[in-house]
């Protein structure tokens, strides 16, 4: 190809005048052009000679040589006119080229010529041929028109029937796809949205493939997803419906749930109860020992109840229809979304969890109010248990487990929280049970309720507080309506109706005739048997809490302590500080504590009989009515103390003494009388209080107590009237007459108001004011000032300090009413006497604060 484009080259060169162009191509660059054409030829590859076939070939050959020997010459040479050498050359090769082109056209022309002839000659013949061809080809032509007629006929009959085949090969391809989907439509027409999945699935794995190419198939698959949809719409539509059914079902199911752990019960109670009786063991129904036959009895009457209860007791199946979910469920299963169907399932159902456990603001005002509470709850988790059990992995056990300590959590915060509103123990105790069989039905379906019994114990401190508090008021309304004298009775009827109540027991009062007293009132009876009865109350709480007798027993006892020592104490000693209660009344509250103290031990049996817990068990928790009723006692004596104290006060505040008068009345003061009377009919009081055994020595301390202290608080007061601030002077007639006064009290000491004092104790009480009025009286001085500070003093009882007060309170009189005018006519040195008598218990007074 190469060795053609330079003969062409050479061609055109040749015939644009050789010469005259490449001089004037050479005139404008001639080095640079001959290095170019140099190069070229250079490059120039020509086949070898044994591969030159052609005259043109060995031209090209001749002409290579020519020039090679030409540039290699130039080359070596290097003239000055290697250039134009070079060219002639070239043109004298391609002269002699030219001779030759046409000495080979000349060799070759007669052939051509010769050729053409004998081209001329076949003309003829071929138009012959052409003309026979064509007439042959008509005749063909026009005796195979009929055959191509019916040719055609039936090549259209047999590709008619060729399509027939096909289109039945098809139908019966397609009629299949299209029945299962007419039995799709169907089956979501009739609700039956499980069984149109599997068809939807044998559609798509099966059918489709089959008749994949068909437009009507594409239209069918484009239409299946969205017939998922509407299934997993309708699915959840239903699954939402179900949710609202069982939260308006949750009482019911829960009430029928409860009731029937009730009677399971029930049952388990009174199965426990006939072996019991078969065993010999002492049961207390109603406070009382009933028979074997009568347990039987019971037994067989509860079990004719649960007969007939169980055939109404309806299941959670029969109250909530389930269906939906599991349809719902499978549904979603089929279309590999279970996860989010369980995700929205435990999502709502939290949900509904939340606002179940969210209680009334009133729920702890009636009974109602919690049993609907739990009714609701145990509803709910019913259900979740019934699902589980029924379900796989729609609910799972940590699952329901996490929701049932969240629930357990709130239920306890909502309990105490309202619980603590209850004030009253009926109500408490109801709750109570309500909590008992709601942990039990819970407990029955396996969910962990000992958190709960634990906030039993929290509510049953409260149900005591509740307890404490209605007993304080039956207690004050037993107070209140005692008449604080000794119980009377007429016959021996009344006699026993007392001691049912009350465990008496004194034989020198049953030796008695009738009628006869009992020595407590009407409220020692009465305070036993509600303190039984707060014992039974207790008692009840302490039932079906899983709890040993010995828990309960000490249970029982704690509370019953408290009730004494807290309740009933404290409304003794309420009782005992009304203004209204008199010293009579004081002396029987103390005679009733005395019996209430000593029935302690009663009721320790009591509860013993009740728990069966013997009362030498080492932790038995002792009744504490012993230091109880003794504190009372002591508030009661010194109650007693103080009221008569106030009373003798009182009539003290009455005295109307002339401390000016100058002689006396010769009698004493009406007041002191009226009080003397009185304190006797006091003390009296004492003496007609039961002798038998300890009361009379107890009677006979307190008596004795309450005279002492009655004297010595009068005994200070008249004191502390002479000694007054206010009293600026005394004249020797008043000192007589309150001496009169004194001497009444000291008579009154000296008759034995209260049985029991040895010697003149009783009057030492006064000993003060005696040895006081002494000195004033006989104005004995100089014994006194010689004495003083002698234990065998005549005065010893005499303060300086009182004296001088005294003393001085007399000489202001003695200088305004002139009192001592007649010692001055009959001694004038009486008056220095006093004088030096003041100076000297001056000095006596200076020197005892001086020692201090």
């Amino acid at each position: 190809m190469r060795s053609a484009q330079h003969r062409e080259a050479g061609r055109t060169e040749h015939r644009a005048g050789r010469p005259g162009a490449y001089g004037a191509m050479l005139e404008e660059d001639t080095d640079q052009t001959y290095e170019n054409v140099l190069a070229e030829i250079q490059s120039f590859e020509l086949p070898i000679e044994a591969t030159l076939r052609t005259p043109e070939d060995k031209f090209w050959m001749d002409l290579w040589k020519t020039i090679s020997s030409a540039t290699n010459m130039s080359v070596y040479d290097d003239q000055p006119n290697s250039h134009k050498k070079f060219m002639e050359k070239l043109d004298a090769c391609i002269r002699n080229h030219d001779k030759e082109i046409e000495k080979m056209c000349n060799f070759h022309h007669q052939g051509f010529v010769d050729a053409i002839t004998e081209l001329l000659k076949v003309r003829t013949d071929a138009e012959k041929l052409k003309v026979q061809v064509t007439d042959t080809n008509r005749r063909f032509q026009d005796a195979g028109k009929e055959m191509i007629v019916q040719t055609e006929d039936i090549i259209r009959c047999r590709i008619q029937q060729r399509n027939i085949t096909t289109v039945v090969e098809k139908l019966q391809l397609c009629l299949p796809v299209l029945e299962m989907y007419s039995k799709l439509k169907e089956q979501m027409s009739a609700k039956r949205y499980y069984s149109a999945l599997k068809t939807m699935e044998q559609l798509e794995n099966v059918y489709f493939p089959r008749v994949s190419q068909y437009r009507f198939c594409q239209l069918m698959i484009e239409n299946l997803p969205k017939l998922r949809e509407d299934i997993k719409e309708i699915s959840m539509s239903d699954l939402k419906d179900f949710l609202e059914s069982i939260r308006k079902h949750s009482d019911k199911i829960g009430e029928t749930a409860m009731k029937q752990a009730q009677q399971q019960k029930a049952f388990s109670i009174a199965l426990q109860k006939q072996n019991n009786v078969k065993f010999g063991k002492n049961m207390y129904i109603n406070h009382d020992r009933i028979t074997e036959e009568k347990r039987e009895i019971i037994l067989r009457h509860i079990l004719e109840e649960e007969d007939e209860n169980e055939e109404e007791v309806l299941t959670v199946q029969d109250l909530v229809d389930f269906s939906p979910v599991y349809r719902c469920l499978h549904i979603y299963s089929v279309l590999g979304d279970e996860e989010t169907f369980e995700n929205y399932y435990r999502k709502q159902r939290k949900k509904q969890a939340r606002l179940v456990l969210q209680p009334q603001s009133s729920m702890h005002e009636t009974v109602d109010g919690y049993r609907r509470y739990f009714t609701q709850i145990v509803g709910f988790f019913v259900v979740e248990d019934h699902i589980l059990h029924v379900t796989q992995g729609l609910v799972t056990r940590a699952y329901t487990d996490e929701l049932w300590n969240m629930a357990l959590s709130k239920i306890i915060a909502v309990l105490r929280a309202h619980s603590s509103y209850c004030t009253d123990p009926d109500l408490v105790l109801e709750l109570k049970n309500l909590i008992v069989i709601f942990a039990d039905t819970l407990q029955g379906y396996g969910f962990p309720v000992n958190r709960l019994f634990d906030l039993l114990f929290e509510i049953r401190d409260q149900y005591n507080e509740t307890l404490l508090k209605k007993w304080a008021g039956v207690f004050r309304d037993i107070f209140e309506e005692d008449n604080y004298s000794p119980i009377p009775i007429v016959s021996e009827e009344e006699y026993k109706i007392v001691t049912s109540k009350f465990p008496f027991q004194d034989p020198d009062l049953e030796k008695q005739s009738f009628p006869k007293k009992f020595p407590m009132s009407q409220s020692v009876p009465h305070i036993y048997i509600q303190v039984k009865e707060f014992i039974y109350a207790s008692l009840k709480f302490s039932e079906s809490l899983h709890r040993s007798s010995t828990e309960i027993d000490d249970m029982l006892r704690k509370s019953t302590n408290l009730l004494l020592t807290r309740t009933l104490n404290s409304c003794l000693l309420n009782l005992i500080r009304k203004p209204h209660i008199g010293l009579t009344e004081l002396v029987q509250i103390i005679i009733n504590t005395t019996h209430l103290e000593q029935a302690c031990k009663y009721l320790e049996d009591f509860i013993t009989n009740i728990t069966n817990i013997s009362q030498e068990t080492v932790h038995t928790t002792r009744l504490y009515g012993l230091s109880t009723f003794k504190d009372a006692r002591h508030a009661a004596e010194g109650e007693i103390y103080t009221k008569l104290n106030q009373k003798i006060d009182e009539f003290v505040q009455l005295a109307d003494y002339d401390w000016t008068m100058s002689e006396p009345d010769g009698r004493a003061s009406g007041y002191l009388m009226d009080l003397i009377n009185f304190l006797r009919s006091i003390f009296q009081v004492f003496t007609h209080l039961p002798t038998n055994n300890d009361y009379a020595a107890m009677s006979g301390k307190v008596a004795q107590t309450a005279c002492m202290s009655a004297c010595q608080h009068l005994s200070t007061t008249l004191m502390q009237m002479l000694l007054d601030s206010e009293l600026k002077q005394i004249s020797m007639g008043a000192v007589q007459q309150f001496n009169l006064d004194v001497i009444q009290c000291e008579l009154f000491a000296s008759s034995e108001p209260v049985p029991g004092f040895q010697g003149d104790t009783l009057q030492l009480a006064f000993i003060d004011l005696r040895q006081l009025l002494d000195l004033f009286m006989v104005w004995d001085w100089s014994t006194y000032l010689a004495d003083y500070g002698q234990p065998a003093s005549k005065y010893l009882r005499v303060n300086p300090n009182t004296a001088l007060t005294l003393l001085e309170k007399m000489k202001d009189t003695s200088k305004k009413n002139n009192i001592f005018a007649q010692f001055r006519k009959n001694d004038r040195d009486k008056q220095k006497l006093i004088e030096t008598v003041v100076k000297q218990l001056r000095n006596l007074v200076n020197g005892m604060s001086q020692h201090t």
